[in-house]
């Protein structure tokens, strides 16, 4: 049986919807989106932000551009919408991008703007969690 993951729409080639409008390639997510194991997804695309876009970081359980701008909900819109495209097609896994503030799994950035990083996980992250599915980090491959 195929299991259906989703991935961090950054980790394919030529995807270049980060915030700093770049991609992350990683040969293994190109070849499970060739062979349709996967689904890309990028919550910040699907909750309506640009790309590029200011850099974001959770501080005190909030999503805030260093300027101080809250993005809170549309990284929780994105989640959600994240979540539903799980749920439609039945992945049951996800690999996400490293420390982000949506996709981090695990360690993230601390809310500085400094690079300094601490354990906890982006928004879509414990979204999916909370909801059974299992969370790899790019780091982790």
């Amino acid at each position: 049986m195929l299991v259906m993951k989703i991935v961090s729409e950054c980790l394919a080639s030529g995807h270049r919807c980060r915030y700093d409008g770049t991609d992350c390639p990683i040969p293994l997510v190109d070849a499970l989106v060739d062979s349709g194991e996967a689904i890309l997804v990028c919550p910040e695309a699907l909750a309506g932000l640009p790309t590029p876009r200011d850099p974001v970081e959770i501080r005190d359980g909030r999503v805030v551009t260093e300027r101080g701008r809250d993005l809170t909900d549309d990284f929780v819109k994105g989640a959600r919408l994240v979540l539903e495209i799980c749920q439609k097609y039945g992945a049951t896994e996800a690999i996400l991008k490293s420390n982000s503030p949506s996709c981090g799994s695990g360690v993230i950035y601390d809310g500085s703007f400094t690079g300094k990083k601490v354990m906890g996980d982006g928004v879509t992250a414990a979204l999916l969690r909370e909801n059974g599915i299992n969370v790899t980090s790019s780091d982790e491959l």
